[in-house]
């Protein structure tokens, strides 16, 4: 859900597979103090999981957020 929104925005983001390494999945987890993944982070800054960013693309305040971190939208 997380990429699918990302790619709708058009997006250029990098993506990590965690479930390739538990040492990894559960270093993020950790890291963020966030039980589930995925997880996203904009320029470094933890931003949610799915649901929070779901909701965030509905209210248009991912957006605001990805512009205000310079993040490039599609047009």
């Amino acid at each position: 859900m997380v990429e699918q929104i990302l790619d709708h925005m058009g997006v250029d983001y990098f993506d990590v597979n965690v479930l390739a390494d538990d040492a990894i999945r559960q270093g993020v987890k950790d890291f963020a103090n966030w039980p589930t993944i995925p997880q996203l982070y904009v320029k470094g800054e933890f931003i949610g999981g799915c649901d929070i960013v779901r909701e965030m693309f509905q209210t248009g305040e991912l957006k605001t957020l990805l512009q205000d971190k310079g993040v490039e939208l599609a047009a």
